[in-house]
């Protein structure tokens, strides 16, 4: 900072730096809008008091002991207390010389500046009086501090800081007023933590409750600034309107880097770091902007914009929660733009009489500095305090938000969040929500409404749907169980008279059995027996099928030899073959290879497969049974047919009880219940095997029958299990 005590100053001086004073302030209400437009609803009341209660403390600060140490006489300052202005030459007598009062009165506005910084990092879960602790700390004893190394020339030669002394140059403050609130805002995030579920497994960056709020705090910012660089000459004279230009030119530059770079590599023009980048433009200019060219401007602009993305994604690595972006827009810029006044700035407006390596060493020496103060001993400090008073809200206060845990205020928005949290968490939505008529929470309040009470309506349905169909499905279970033990029960009384009918019908085709022997009425009898034989059949496999849902299906294991079973399967479908004009073939079947099985129902399951294979086969074709041992030690028996095929979709119709696959070109073609494969794939079961189907439309058909290793016997008399 510049200026040479309080002689000489002219009364336009004084009337530009009261001018200057009034644009730092407009700085607060930036910084309100910008941190409340940033957090969560919830928050914002207790974002914007912070806001307005920091000032309060950091102009009461200053006032008593802070600008005593940042411009008194010494190292650490330490006379002006109180201020009056007595310790600059007033004297007791004189102490609203318009000058001493101007200087004091635009000190307090950057104190309160670099003290609000940390109100938005720490947003959302440091308590109020955890705050107000650190606000006295930073502005009565940090910020003064350094600040008195490095301005205390301000206020006269005879109070200059050593660090000053060496030539280290901020001209308006990037690092004693923005690191020193960044470093400071670090501390504070070291100590209290993230916010709960900002790096949880799923978690993504809290999105903030009014963007376009913040964007108007940016704004505000940028026209305080103006006075923060332009007022920091002390005094109306040549250099304000290059600076001015600087300040703009660093700004808009910081702001478009940002969004560039934002763009390139998401892909879209981000809100959050577009409005940093203007601020961080902003930051890094301060130090350097009365001493670079337009050009230099552009370029340290430019690249404070991209500090604070950087400083960004290094604070989530870290895992540091700063819900703004205040550490890399102050401290990550801030340290820039102090390093950026040698490494672009014109050796010829240093007025330090350095070289280039000396005044980088002496701006480093100023950063490190910074940090040793506003971190190195803000760290320990607030350790202690978190001990003895605990910075940060309970979890609970966190969760239902500061505003209601913090001051007892509330937000229409946040009383809707609430209600509708208690409408989730019951799973009640019977009641609705009230309604406040004319703002934004009733109109979404309202719709709210409309939607839980269609939701209401539409459980209610389907609830008494569900029960409808519970007790239909009930009604259906009782009738078929009823069909299978009727028609289970009664299997004696139907088999018995149709056998007798089939018994009789034999005896009248033969030639000694009366008149009955003529041709006309033995082709009768022959129609009886056919027909009687054909519906005993039906008849068996509904019975079978349903004997099997009733659970009353019993097997009769034994040792079966498996040759023997094909084998006789075989010579016993062979004549049908013959006559449909399909050629049969067995493939070589291992002799010595018993299965534990029912006999019955093995011969059952594979004159049905042979029996639907000749049957979709059209004549010349070809039907092939094959069996053997696989690798597991299952039996597998598999019959494979070059008939009509089916589609993948239709292969589970072919497990259904009545029902027959086919296509327009074979349908009704054939005769059948559609039980042969329903039985066999239950009585498979009942073995504890599988039976899996193989098609393709035009290419044929494959149907494997597997039975368990546990059911095989090898030759030896040894399990196939063991095999």
């Amino acid at each position: 900072m510049l200026g040479g005590g309080v002689s000489g100053h002219s009364a336009a001086d004084v009337v530009w730096l009261i001018l200057a004073t009034v644009l730092v302030l407009l700085m607060q209400p930036g910084f309100l809008c910008l941190e409340t437009g940033f957090v969560r609803a919830k928050n914002g009341i207790n974002v914007a008091v912070k806001n307005v209660v920091d000032f309060c403390i950091a102009a009461l600060a200053f006032w008593a002991v802070g600008f005593g140490i940042m411009f008194g006489a010494g190292f650490l300052g330490g006379s002006g207390f109180l201020f009056d202005g007595s310790f600059i030459g007033l004297g007791a007598a004189d102490p609203a010389a318009p000058w001493n009062l101007a200087f004091f009165f635009f000190q307090v506005a950057f104190c309160a500046v670099a003290t609000t910084i940390v109100s938005g990092a720490v947003a959302e879960r440091m308590n109020f009086h955890g705050y107000c602790i650190v606000s006295v700390i930073l502005a009565g004893v940090l910020y003064p501090s350094f600040g008195h190394w490095a301005w205390g020339g301000a206020a006269g030669p005879e109070h200059a800081g050593w660090l000053q002394s060496l030539g280290f140059i901020d001209f308006a403050g990037s690092t004693v007023v923005h690191s020193m609130g960044g470093w400071m805002a670090l501390a504070c995030l070291v100590v209290i933590g993230p916010r709960l579920g900002r790096f949880d497994a799923t978690s993504r960056p809290m999105e903030g409750a009014n963007v376009p709020q913040a964007a108007l705090g940016v704004f505000l910012l940028f026209v305080g600034w103006f006075g923060f660089n332009g007022g920091s000459t002390l005094a109306l004279n040549d250099q304000v309107p290059h600076i001015l230009v600087n300040t703009l030119l660093g700004g808009a530059a910081g702001g478009l880097a940002a969004i560039l770079y934002a763009w390139f590599f998401t892909g879209r023009p981000e809100v959050a770091p577009f409005l940093n980048g203007v601020l961080a433009g902003l930051v890094a200019i301060t130090a350097c902007c009365h001493v670079i060219t337009m050009p230099g401007a552009v370029l340290v602009g430019s690249v404070g914009g991209l500090m604070a993305i950087w400083t960004g994604k290094l604070l989530e690595w870290l895992r540091i929660d700063d819900a703004v972006g205040a550490v890399p827009v102050h401290l990550g810029a801030g340290i820039w733009g102090t390093l950026a006044v040698a490494l672009v700035g014109d050796p010829k407006l240093w007025g330090t009489g350095l070289d280039f390596w000396s005044q980088l060493q002496v701006q480093g020496l100023g950063v490190v500095l910074a940090g040793m103060v506003g971190f190195g001993i803000a760290l320990p400090v607030l350790k202690l305090v978190d001990l003895v008073v605990k910075l940060r809200v309970s979890p609970e206060a966190e969760r239902i938000g500061l505003n209601v845990s913090e001051h007892g205020a509330s937000t229409a928005i946040h009383d809707l969040l609430v209600a509708m949290e208690s409408h989730r968490a019951s799973g009640d939505f019977s009641q609705a929500i009230p309604v406040e008529a004319s703002t934004e929470a009733g109109v979404i309040a309202a719709q709210y409404n409309q939607v839980a009470e269609r939701f209401h309506a539409e459980v209610h349905r389907r609830e008494r749907t569900a029960k409808e169909l519970a007790a239909a499905k009930e009604r259906a279970e009782l009738a078929n169980a009823a069909k299978s033990q009727f028609l289970a029960t009664m299997s004696h009384e139907l088999r018995t008279p149709l056998n007798a009918i089939i018994g009789f019908s034999e005896l009248m085709t033969q030639e000694f059995f009366g008149p009955l022997g003529s041709p006309k009425y033995a082709e009768y009898a022959g129609d009886i027996h056919q027909s009687g034989t054909h519906l005993l059949t039906v008849i068996n496999d509904v019975l079978d099928l349903s004997k099997i849902e009733a659970d009353k299906f019993e097997l009769n294991e034994r040792e079966i030899e498996l040759a023997d079973a094909l084998g006789d399967a075989a010579r016993y479908i062979a004549e049908r073959a013959r006559s449909e004009g399909v050629v049969f073939d067995v493939q070589p079947i291992a002799q010595g290879l018993k299965l534990n099985a029912d006999a019955k129902a093995l011969r059952q399951m594979l004159l049905n497969l042979l029996t639907n294979a000749i049957k979709f086969t059209p004549s010349g074709g070809h039907v092939t049974m094959c069996a053997g041992l696989e690798p597991d030690g299952r039996y597998a028996i598999a019959v494979t047919d070059t008939g009509h095929g089916m589609r993948r979709s239709d292969i589970p119709k072919a497990f259904e009880a009545f029902a027959q696959v086919t296509d327009d070109k074979t349908r009704y073609a054939h005769e059948g219940t559609g039980l042969g494969l329903p039985i066999t794939a239950a009585l498979i079961r009942l073995h504890g095997g599988t039976v899996v189907i193989e098609s393709r439309p035009g290419q044929g058909t494959t149907v494997t029958l597997r039975f368990p290793a546990s059911r095989v016997l090898l030759s030896d008399g040894s399990r196939a299990a063991a095999a």
